[in-house]
């Protein structure tokens, strides 16, 4: 007997670049791009499985869906989906870990190489004339940094984390980073607590996981702490940084640049002040968006779902004890 499949928010993940042919042959499947709250049951009420990437299913939610078996999240992060509701109601919940390892290393790297580099502004002073009106061979908007013999501390040694140290000590880097595991067998990064990461780091570079724990992490106090030459890069939640504090240090010149790819509201408001802040580089939230990574992140969602037909569910989601 067939199973009826709904995803409720397949736009960002799949824009139509990629198939939805290896889902749909598991059973009816109705997908749409996007779902308002008032909308989730009503598509989603005698649906067995249920796929989401930030479309809330919560406990009103579930209690509306009564023929609900499975809850797929179309991302690692599972806090979309109330967890606790859906485990007291029998429901399997699972998502997709390390689908976007590379490609967020890569944007990691990317926005660092930016504020080291300044390459958009320099490309543009090439279009808009002024290298040509400078009479100079070598024009320069911004000073410009080497990378080799600073330091890079990282917040948060997982996957994502690793591949970015690796990548740092390709450039000639020195790496500690704060973690509650060993560093990689091999590897000479260094783990220190994370007052001792933020003192030494010439640039700082987060990679962990948004909880009560670790949200707004780095506020006022901590970025007191860092060099004032020091640079600040965030391709993992935007709540980690108290932004009311990142504004004071850049308007102030404490903190010698951030880049961010997540801010704490998504889309931010077209007023929000770190858009507008000096040295400061906000992209929006494409680091995990690559074609490669997405392609990943579908098949493992597809795959997710096979397993738990076939009674072996795996990547599933636990709920806190």
């Amino acid at each position: 007997m067939s199973v009826r499949i709904v995803v409720l928010d397949a736009h960002t993940l799949n824009p139509g670049d990629l198939s939805w042919s290896e889902l749909q042959a598991l059973g009816p499947c109705t997908v749409h791009a996007r779902s308002a709250p008032n909308q989730v049951i009503e598509r989603s009420g005698d649906a067995e499985i249920v796929l989401t990437n930030k479309t809330r299913i919560g406990a009103a939610e579930l209690s509306g869906m009564a023929r609900l078996r499975y809850v797929g999240v179309l991302a690692t992060g599972h806090d979309v989906v109330d967890v606790g509701a859906a485990t007291a109601r029998g429901v399997v919940v699972t998502n997709v870990p390390a689908y976007g390892t590379e490609s967020v290393a890569q944007l990691s790297f990317a926005l660092l190489l930016e504020l080291c580099n300044h390459v958009g502004l320099h490309a543009q002073a090439a279009r808009e004339g002024r290298w040509s009106a400078s009479g100079e061979f070598s024009h320069r908007e911004r000073s410009l940094l080497e990378l080799a013999g600073r330091t890079l501390g990282i917040v948060g040694l997982g996957r994502i984390g690793s591949a970015v140290a690796a990548i740092a000590a390709a450039f000639g880097m020195d790496v500690i980073a704060v973690s509650s595991r060993s560093a990689p067998v091999g590897s000479a990064v260094r783990v220190l607590p994370l007052e001792a990461v933020l003192e030494r780091s010439d640039v700082l570079s987060l990679h962990c996981p948004l909880t009560p724990a670790t949200a707004r992490l780095i506020d006022a106090p901590r970025l007191a702490r860092m060099r004032p030459h020091a640079l600040l890069i965030n391709t993992a939640r935007g709540g980690l940084i108290d932004e009311a504090a990142l504004l004071a240090a850049l308007q102030t010149g404490r903190l010698g640049g951030a880049a961010l790819d997540v801010l704490s509201s998504e889309p931010p408001p077209a007023d929000h002040p770190l858009l507008h802040a000096p040295n400061c580089l906000v992209t929006p939230h494409i680091a995990w968006a690559t074609h490669a990574a997405r392609s990943r992140l579908l098949a493992i969602a597809v795959d997710n779902v096979r397993a738990f037909l076939a009674g072996r569910p795996q990547n599933r989601v636990v709920a806190p004890a």
